[in-house]
């Protein structure tokens, strides 16, 4: 829009708004650089940079937080800003003292912990005295509110801030999931807060806008064919386990061996159905979505909103709409023990049948929903062994609640929903926390459990493909060798090529006594010790509420017990294999 101080005569101002609405960017451009040469006007942008410093801080586990930091510094740089981008992994609260200006974007990891490659930095700043009183500070907290610790690292790095006296210059904000508008005024907030006067852009040469064409990322994911499912498990096995193949054919879609791959799946038709039901509603309503997009009922339903998943922030929406004493009761429970046990295992659907038996209105039921988030998981194929295409191992999850069937809404769409030659719609997540060495040469260690497997048979495929020579080590480990063995016979295929130097293998149901992933890790714990004085790389993949924690655990032990170490100077020696980036989790 052409501002009211411009040199023109309101009519004039009137009429060049109108022309400007119907351009698309190119040629707003081109008109640009014409009205610049014609009139003999320079080309580029001569104001000076603004002077005004600014560092964003960002700790990341997904790589939402690192993408939004580095969005933030580009802005940064736009406005005038001298901006510039720091990781959590790679500083000190002590490093900051000096900064004038900081924004913090972090995000929270499990039941309220901080990302994993910011751990260190985080028990550093809760413990510190540095001296913040000189700096401006404001933080954006990226979390989940399906997690009873909702944001509860940026909540805790937001204290602390202030209290080693920071000042505060915009009001933390907390996203959930789908965190694009609420960051993006949180991002603006701040700007203003720091340079409440218009400063001055850095130079800027007039280029040619992007070349015509669909970029696809996570705000326009890609429409991907499934190319080939097939179910991994034998009959017999109490799992069902899923191999997918999906292209990437003219996507523009890259990826490496560690990423993840984002699924934007559908409701299925019995899920719809539930909550219609539960609401006492036909589907066949209107309603406007966030955003101002008008739909009927069942497809918002199935196609935008996340309608099973069940929280804390869920019922107090649901409470909004529907007051209820019980739900006020359950809510205002201070020892959390009973809303814990009724969040266990129910539905939005159950809930709503619970505390608002008399139904609910179209716009009502909407207001409740989040945004369906996508659901990432860990890529299982390398670009050099299958390019164009992308490969994912999933699990699908199906259990009973109160004797009613039960499952995961992106695990049985894909097994259920989606046949070969359909249509899913994807895009790549990047995870530079979990990445193979910069040397072929450098020898790594792999322990990944069911699922957990995924990213190493990408990590195994590419060292194949490129003619590693370090060694490679895989522990895995399932129920049963019969029926769950994933990718037996492509192990013993690397194994005979050499891709694979190493396998062991832990089937905890196969014998009386369980044995499982750490058990084959103390088992060979002076081999295992030997691999990392070698400098081998070390890297789990898998459950993080109980297998993690014992690997880690075995670990410690193994390099105690080998390395003739006291339980501190064990402690120290894998805290500086997390530092050296030498011991890598993708847990979940």
């Amino acid at each position: 829009m052409i501002p009211e101080h411009a040199p023109f005569s309101p009519d004039q101002r009137q009429a060049l708004n109108g022309l400007l609405a119907g351009f698309d960017p190119s040629q707003r451009w081109w008109l640009g650089g014409f009205l610049s040469a014609s009139s003999g006007m320079p080309a580029v942008a001569a104001a000076p940079a603004s002077k005004t410093p600014l560092t964003v801080l960002y700790g990341t586990e997904s790589g939402n937080s690192e993408a939004l930091a580095a969005q933030t510094v580009k802005a940064a740089k736009k406005k005038g800003f001298k901006a510039v981008l720091k990781n959590m992994a790679d500083c000190q609260p002590a490093d900051l003292e000096k900064v004038e200006n900081l924004l913090v974007i972090v995000s929270t990891w499990g039941e309220g912990d901080p990302p994993e490659a910011a751990e260190e930095f985080y028990k550093s700043l809760m413990e510190s005295e540095a001296d913040f009183s000189k700096v401006k500070f404001s933080v954006c907290a990226l979390g989940d509110t399906s997690y009873e610790r909702f944001c509860e690292t940026g909540k805790q790095v937001d204290a602390r801030l202030e209290k080693l006296g920071g000042q505060r210059i915009a009001p933390r904000v907390d996203c959930d999931v789908d965190y694009e508008e609420l960051s993006d005024q949180w991002v603006e907030a701040a700007f203003k807060a720091l340079a409440p006067e218009p400063v001055a852009a850095a130079p800027v040469a007039f280029a040619a806008p992007a070349v015509a064409g669909v970029e696809y990322g996570k705000k326009k994911p890609f429409p991907s064919e499934l190319l080939d499912k097939v179910l991994l498990n034998g009959e017999g096995s109490m799992k069902e386990t899923w191999h997918y193949e999906f292209s990437l054919e003219g996507s523009g879609l890259v990826y490496q061996p560690g990423d993840a791959l984002a699924v934007v799946a559908k409701n299925a038709p019995d899920m719809v159905e539930g909550i219609l039901s539960a609401a006492k509603l036909t589907g066949n309503e209107e309603v406007v979505l966030k955003g101002g997009e008008t739909k009927v009922l069942a497809d918002a339903l199935r196609e935008d909103l996340e309608i099973t998943v069940l929280s804390k922030a869920i019922l107090k929406k649901l409470l909004a709409v529907a007051p209820s004493d019980k739900l006020q009761a359950l809510l205002g429970d201070e020892s959390k023990e009973e809303l814990k046990s009724y969040l266990w295992g129910r539905w939005i659907a159950d809930a709503v049948r619970d505390f608002a038996p008399n139904g609910l209105k179209a716009d009502e039921l909407v207001s409740i929903f989040r945004k369906m988030p996508p659901r990432l998981y860990s890529i299982a194929s390398s670009p050099l062994a299958h390019p164009d295409e992308v490969h994912l191992t999933i699990a699908s999850v199906r259990y009973e609640f109160d004797g009613q069937p039960r499952k995961g809404v992106a695990s049985t769409y894909l097994a259920d929903l989606v046949e070969k030659g359909g249509e899913v719609e994807l895009f790549v997540q990047p995870n530079k926390n979990f990445r193979l060495p910069a040397s072929d040469e450098t020898p790594i260690i792999m322990v990944g459990p069911g699922t957990g497997v995924a990213p190493f048979r990408s990590f195994v495929e590419h060292r194949g493909e490129s003619g590693s020579n370090g060694g490679s080590w895989l522990i895995f480990g399932d129920q049963r060798y019969s029926y769950d063995f994933l990718y037996q016979l492509e192990w013993q295929d690397h194994l005979a090529s050499g891709a694979l130097s190493k396998l062991d293998v832990a089937f905890s149901r196969d014998q009386p006594e369980k044995v499982y992933v750490q058990d084959k890790m103390r088992e060979k714990a002076a081999e295992l010790y030997q691999w990392l004085q070698k400098g081998a790389h070390f890297y789990v993949c898998g459950d993080a509420s109980r297998m993690a924690h014992d690997v880690h655990e075995a670990l410690l032990d193994i390099v105690e017990q080998e390395g003739g170490m006291s339980s501190e100077e064990a402690t120290e020696y894998v805290a500086q294999l997390k530092k050296e980036k030498r011991y890598q989790r993708d847990v979940y």
